[in-house]
């Protein structure tokens, strides 16, 4: 039984709803809203159908109208006739709808009807499935032998026998008779196929300067591809004048009897000493990078590429007769080439193929049926929407202000605790330390917590930066239940009247059961105020995996009905991937956490927000 059929606007303004007309009881709960909130803002509109508690969702758009259908039924009746009745629903309502119409009580009986033609077309073709299969099997076909069957291909297996001699003896089961009827269909012999070998073709890599920044990747593209226009003129004088060089001969190493060691001795003072703090790196290192606006430069814009199946651009008069002499209604068809090349350009930089994939579906869907514009190529129009649909995805849905969090958690006098996870040797220490000089700077007192009770010297690691910073640390050593660890932490934390406790973790793969497990133990125990996934920018289809995974386990392992995820991502070596940004998009799209730190250095200041405008400009160059 169908349960609610909705129309609505793509702004929100519900038009006409099967429930309020027909007078039925309102839906459980808000799936609608969990739609729009997952599926239709997170670019999701690809995908076939969505599941609510114990409700099924489906939907249709008429872009050129604006206007969204959304059918929703009981999970476990599996109706046949709801795409078909989503079908006729669009039909006939685009025909009466008007922009400044917001009421359609005429539309009810329409829908009635509709009702009760789809269920009866749904009926009969599952009384024809019946009937098909209530039907006897035909009798089973005489089974023809090899040979006969080498006979009868084209004569080759008789002229084979002819070419050999004319004996009686039948040889076209021998290995001339099974490469000559392979070749003769066009199929293969010995596992080669009778077609041309693909050649593959080694890209060059150019070397380009060196990024000091995690965001001017458009500066840094500018200049690479100045770099390329001057190697060919060097190149041809280096052709034109060979100087000749003359090999050095070897050195002879110079042996000193006292060598200094000034220069590779990097002990800390306070080890030799026996001192507690001896660094004031809190004062020497500067302002964090957190705490100033990443904006692109004027310099650094340039022109953006279109969206081409070719190398080369098309004129102003092609581009305007395509647009003149092709459709005015966008159909799949002629979405796809230009679909393609955007893919495969999210692709190269790092996007995950599912995730490429999916976003494109996803565009697809929103501008099909779309009229297009007077003089508007489809390759604009389509990465406009693609662009679009990146800054919605990269945008958070809420805003987590962490500053704000912890003065309110302040003035209900308990610290605000941040627990890091993620996987093996990303950052994990180095980058919670980053913050923690973040917090240092906004006057905020931080307590470090060592619950990386598993690896070997992580205590050691944390305790260093905590000796650097001037911060305390709780410690118990190792081989302790991390869990009890970082509650023991909070509770101090608390007697000490601390602002901020961050939570150290052990690394662990998404596969490792135990580890998953003690992880949710210390989560579903302590109650954590956010849960920071720590990432590395350079992973591409991995970082599906990880995210999935992770946020999978610790639903499958959470104690309580509401469990705990994931709810933020920290991006590390984001200095490092030249323009290959694209596995801040996948970890985004496939959890819906928001990217609120990204790591671009070594120092306590190199950390940063990340530039949403920037690294959609990245992904479409």
């Amino acid at each position: 039984m169908l349960e609610e059929l909705l129309i609505f606007t793509r702004g929100g303004l519900i038009l006409w709803s099967s429930c309020r007309a027909l007078g039925a009881a309102a839906l459980k709960g808000s799936p609608i809203d969990a739609l729009i909130r997952s599926c239709l803002l997170e670019e999701r509109s690809a995908d076939a159908s969505f599941s609510q508690d114990n409700y099924a969702l489906k939907w249709t758009f008429h872009n050129d109208l604006g206007l969204v259908f959304v059918a929703v039924y009981q999970k476990m009746l599996h109706l046949l006739y709801v795409d078909d009745l989503l079908a006729a629903v669009r039909r006939e309502f685009s025909q009466i709808y008007d922009p400044k119409r917001t009421g359609y009580d005429d539309f009810t009986d329409v829908f009635r009807q509709l009702h009760l033609e789809a269920e009866a077309r749904a009926e009969e073709m599952k009384k024809s499935k019946q009937a098909i299969s209530s039907r006897p099997l035909p009798p089973a076909p005489h089974k023809i032998g090899p040979k006969c069957r080498g006979a009868d291909s084209r004569g080759v297996a008789a002229g084979a026998r002819k070419k050999g001699g004319g004996s009686g003896k039948d040889d076209s089961d021998g290995d001339s008779g099974k490469e000559q009827h392979a070749l003769a269909n066009g199929g293969t012999f010995n596992g080669h196929q009778n077609g041309a070998r693909p050649a593959l073709v080694k890209g060059k890599e150019n070397g380009g300067p060196k990024d000091n920044g995690a965001f001017d990747v458009s500066k840094l593209q500018k200049l690479r591809k100045n770099d390329r226009k001057n190697v060919p003129a060097d190149n041809a004088a280096k052709k034109l004048t060979k100087p000749e060089t003359k090999k050095k001969g070897k050195q002879d190493r110079v042996w000193d009897d006292k060598p200094s060691n000034k220069k590779l001795d990097f002990t800390d003072p306070a080890d030799e000493r026996g001192d507690e703090v001896t660094d004031h790196v809190v004062v020497n290192q500067g302002e964090s990078m957190m705490d100033k606006d990443d904006n692109l430069s004027s310099d650094s814009e340039e022109e953006e590429e279109e969206v081409e199946d070719g190398p080369k651009k098309k004129g102003w008069f092609s581009s305007m007769f395509q647009s003149i002499a092709g459709n005015n209604v966008l159909e799949k068809a002629d979405l796809q080439p230009a679909l393609k090349a955007l893919k495969d350009r999210l692709m190269t930089k790092n996007v995950a193929e599912e995730i490429a994939e999916k976003l494109c579906e996803s565009v697809a869907a929103s501008l099909e049926g779309k009229k297009l514009g007077s003089f508007t190529r489809i390759s604009s129009t389509v990465q406009t929407a693609m662009e679009e649909a990146l800054v919605r995805i990269l945008t958070p849905r809420r805003s987590i202000d962490i500053l704000r969090d912890v003065q309110s958690a302040k003035e209900r006098g308990r610290p605000y605790v941040i627990v890091f996870v993620g996987v093996n040797g990303v950052g994990k220490s180095t980058n919670l330390a980053k913050v923690a000089y973040w917090l240092l700077q906004h006057n905020l007192s931080v307590t470090l917590a060592a619950c990386d009770t598993f690896r070997s010297g992580a205590v050691e690691q944390l305790r260093t930066h905590a000796r650097r910073l001037q911060i305390p640390i709780f410690e118990k050593g190792y081989e302790k239940d991390p869990a009890v660890v970082a509650r023991e932490a909070i509770q101090e934390a608390s007697r000490n009247k601390s602002d901020v406790v961050l939570v150290d973790t052990a690394g662990r793969m998404q596969d490792n059961e135990p580890l998953m497990r003690a992880l949710s133990k210390l989560i579903n125990l302590n109650s954590p105020d956010l849960v920071l996934f720590v990432g590395e920018a350079l992973v591409g289809n991995d970082a599906v995996d990880q995210l999935t995974k992770f946020n999978q386990k610790l639903a499958d392992l959470s104690a309580v009905p509401t469990a705990r995820l994931i709810d933020g991502i920290l991006l590390t070596k984001f200095d490092t991937i030249d323009d290959k940004v694209g596995a801040a998009l996948s970890m985004v799209y496939i959890s819906g956490a928001p990217v609120m730190f990204v790591g671009c250095g070594q120092s306590y200041t190199d950390l940063k927000k990340l530039n949403v405008k920037s690294i959609v400009k990245t992904l479409l160059k």
